[in-house]
């Protein structure tokens, strides 16, 4: 049996990881174990409880700041790691769980299993800091599992081996089927058109995301019927301007960050999705609901290349602009309806538990 340690901690890297660790649970050969590092905490509940998952291992959570977490966070996965003998370690992404569970286990010398890997903008300040921890996790990984073929040619570039990158598509196509098919997500489409937003990148805090509530208030106020349902991120500096620009419209109803399952249901229901979320640029295709990327450049380019996104910024004319052309071009808009999600087939889990499979003992007898 292969002892697998899953280190995750935040809301996505459950949802892209929980396909994954059911995959490796049917096995005969694998003895999957997850860690949840603590990261995220009630948000995280609410996704492992859609997803059947109780974690074999809950760390304690120490210190305010990044900083503080990061350096406890590191001590306490050393100590898991030199408890036992592992034969690998999976983590997903570019949070500071993703990379401080990958630093433990280099100097562990526990081989390290990349899911998600070579998504890059290569600027380091957008986004910050998950373009830079993304880039170094790449440098220390022992198996990159590139969710598409342009993140693959990314590692390639890099000087990644060959040998060492599987192209699996993206889990979260996994997990959304999962969900869909376990909790009965389908869309509910009114003649009300639903308007999805979401905001709180730290390259868009200050006037960027006061830019893009202005390009909101005015669509809302220029088209009644239009309903915008807008959950709103609780760090004051997301939360505070969006409800100084935007309370008090009658057809914007702000709320609190939704959970998964209801994300799912509102994505499912919306005419058109305005975000800088990675997630939701992969999600949303899978429903044919067309994205206005909120951001001046993505790590996932297969959605703009694909027709089903576009990438706006958050001028309040282009945003504006972008709309009314939707609104008043029903071909235009349904050119960017998606007929099936670039991102995956659904199958990504399966991929990659068969490249565990077949590499790992191989990779510990050499």
């Amino acid at each position: 049996m292969l002892k697998i340690l899953i280190i995750c901690g935040t809301r996505p890297e459950i949802i892209k990881l929980a396909p994954v660790y059911h995959r490796l649970k049917n096995t005969s050969w694998a003895n999957p174990i997850w860690l949840h590092t603590g990261q995220h905490d009630e948000m995280a509940k609410n996704i492992l409880e859609c997803f059947a998952i109780t974690p074999d291992i809950t760390l304690q959570r120490e210190g305010a700041s990044l900083s503080e977490f990061s350096i406890n966070l590191r001590a306490q996965i050393d100590r898991i790691l030199e408890q036992d003998n592992w034969d690998l370690t999976i983590i997903q992404g570019d949070t500071e769980s993703a990379f401080i569970g990958a630093l433990s286990s280099f100097y562990q010398r526990v081989p390290i299993a990349h899911i998600e890997a070579g998504l890059r903008t290569y600027d380091l300040n957008r986004p910050f800091p998950e373009e830079g921890l993304r880039q170094m996790i790449t440098r220390i990984a022992t198996f990159n599992f590139a969710p598409t073929n342009s993140a693959a040619d990314a590692l390639l570039k890099e000087g990644i081996s060959p040998a060492r990158i599987c192209v699996t598509g993206n889990t979260v196509i996994d997990a959304q089927q999962w969900i869909i098919h376990h909790h009965h997500i389908i869309p509910h489409k009114t003649d009300r058109k639903q308007l999805l937003i979401t905001l709180h990148r730290r390259e868009n805090w200050g006037i960027e995301i006061e830019h893009a509530c202005l390009a909101i208030r005015d669509i809302a106020n220029s088209y009644p019927n239009i309903h915008t349902l807008f959950p709103v991120h609780l760090n004051p500096t997301v939360n505070e301007p969006i409800h100084q620009l935007l309370s008090g419209i009658p057809n914007i109803h702000l709320l609190p960050p939704l959970g998964y399952l209801e994300m799912q249901q509102a994505i499912a229901d919306s005419w058109l999705i305005l975000t800088d979320s990675g997630g939701i640029q992969e999600e949303a295709p899978t429903f044919s609901v067309p994205v206005l990327v909120l951001r001046t450049e993505t790590e996932r380019p297969e959605a703009i290349n694909a027709g089903c996104a576009k990438i706006i910024g958050t001028s309040p004319e282009k945003i504006t602009g972008m709309i009314h052309s939707l609104l008043a071009n029903d071909g235009l808009y349904k050119t960017m309806q998606a007929t099936q999600n670039p991102f995956g087939d659904g199958k990504a889990s399966e991929r990659i538990v068969q490249f565990i499979h077949s590499q790992v003992p191989e990779y510990k007898e050499h």
